[in-house]
């Protein structure tokens, strides 16, 4: 069944004096626009941006051929067991300036208003956010933790089949590889229960893989899910994060699936990019040095977040019997420490803040299925990251403490 797309583009028929103009350039015929207003083609344009601009939907053509080596060279390096079989192509591919606007983009290609797409849960609370300023319903699909965590295939098939029976419609699936805050890489097995599910119930596949890249272990089964061909899928990458340049916001998608699904897709998606345009001439001009710039500053951010990781082990193992434990984290900057449910993840948080002038993200910023969460960045100074464990161990023992003796005091008093 072919994908059914948003009515929120516009169908109106091609006007005749439009039909007629492109017949005549297909010919080879060099036309004269009457109303052309680029004042870049009269040389009007500064000194500092001499160059003619051509407005490209999909971003300009020799970055998107940059984009294109810069994405086969990186798949050969990683050695990863991805499941694209799709060529890296530059014409399936969209530069634009982050991978926010590029979800707004695809709420948009693919979403009427009060249609719903699947995010994880727990997850970052951008998805959520971006879904309601698009009138799109956020459906949290479930991450369960056994010593690491997994996909709740199950559930998520269920909620599936619930939207269904009620005559609504998911469509998109929202994948984040690896997930933050949790920093779970999807697993083949999880990999292949999604496209099954996604492909028996006409659902297109968003992958988010910008952390892809800072892998804090071995992960058996790692892979990329850029270029799925087998259902319509949208990755979503960007140099905030490969390149640990957030200021640099240059974001790309790369669309693949079946042929058909995957034209319509990028011939609609044309029409919203063609509405923004949002790369101004100083970034094209610089991304391709960017891009040859990811690989060695990929390594040093590595460096620096499997240091501190391993600093957070050593420091954990150093307080014999602590009351703060960190959760397996496979990917990315930030790792998530459990201390116990007795102690409020509020009251930590002003614990922290008040005697130590640390601002932490409880878990319940990124929906934890119960109380006794922090996320810990791993991108500090190793000095800084050092300071910001010890606080935190001391203030749970201290918050632990107290609430012992409280609790001590109570009974004394029956």
């Amino acid at each position: 069944m072919a994908y059914q797309f948003s009515h929120r583009i516009d169908e109106s028929p091609v006007n005749p004096v439009a039909r007629e103009a492109a017949r005549l350039k297909a010919q080879g015929i060099s036309l004269s626009a009457m109303n052309d207003s680029n004042p870049t083609h009269w040389g009007l344009a500064p000194s500092a941006l001499p160059q003619e601009y051509t407005a490209d939907p999909r971003g300009d053509a020799s970055a998107r051929t940059s984009l294109a080596r810069f994405l086969h060279e990186r798949l050969r390096r990683e050695h990863t067991e991805d499941a694209g079989s799709d060529p890296v192509s530059e014409d399936n591919l969209y530069i634009l300036s982050s991978t926010s606007q590029a979800y707004m983009w695809l709420f948009m290609l693919l979403c009427d208003p009060g249609d719903a797409v699947l995010g994880p849960k727990p997850g970052y609370p951008l998805i959520e956010s971006i879904a309601r300023l698009a009138s799109v319903e956020a459906v949290p699909y479930t991450l369960f933790y056994d010593g690491q965590w997994n996909i709740d295939l199950e559930a998520m098939e269920g909620i599936i089949h619930r939207y269904a029976s009620e005559g609504k419609k998911i469509k998109a699936a929202v994948l984040i590889n690896p997930n933050n805050p949790t920093g779970s890489y999807v697993r083949k097995r999880e990999r292949e229960g999604v496209i099954r599910l996604c492909r028996e119930n006409n659902i297109a596949v968003i992958a988010d893989e910008v952390f892809f890249g800072y892998p804090l272990m071995l992960v058996p089964g790692r892979g990329r899910i850029a270029g799925e061909s087998r259902v319509l899928t949208f990755a979503l990458d960007g140099l905030s994060k490969a390149l640990a340049a957030p200021h640099a916001k240059i974001g790309w998608i790369q669309v693949s699936g079946p042929r058909d699904d995957a034209g319509e897709a990028m011939r609609r998606l044309d029409i919203i990019a063609d509405d923004f345009l949002p790369l101004s001439q100083f970034q094209i001009s610089a991304f391709p040095g960017l891009l040859n710039e990811v690989p060695s500053r990929t390594e040093i951010v590595l460096r620096r977040i499997q240091g501190n990781l391993a600093t957070l082990h050593r420091l954990l193992g150093q307080e014999g019997g602590s009351t703060v434990d960190v959760l397996n984290a496979e990917g990315g900057w930030n790792v998530l420490l459990k201390f116990p449910a007795s102690v409020d993840e509020d009251t930590l948080a002003l614990e922290l803040l008040n005697s130590c002038h640390i601002v932490p993200q409880p878990g319940y910023f990124f929906d934890m299925p119960s109380n006794g969460y922090v996320t810990l960045s791993l991108l500090p100074d190793p000095e800084v990251f050092r300071t910001h464990v010890h606080a935190l161990l001391a203030a749970v023992d201290r918050l632990v403490q107290g609430t012992a003796d409280a609790a001590a005091g109570e009974s004394a008093a029956e």
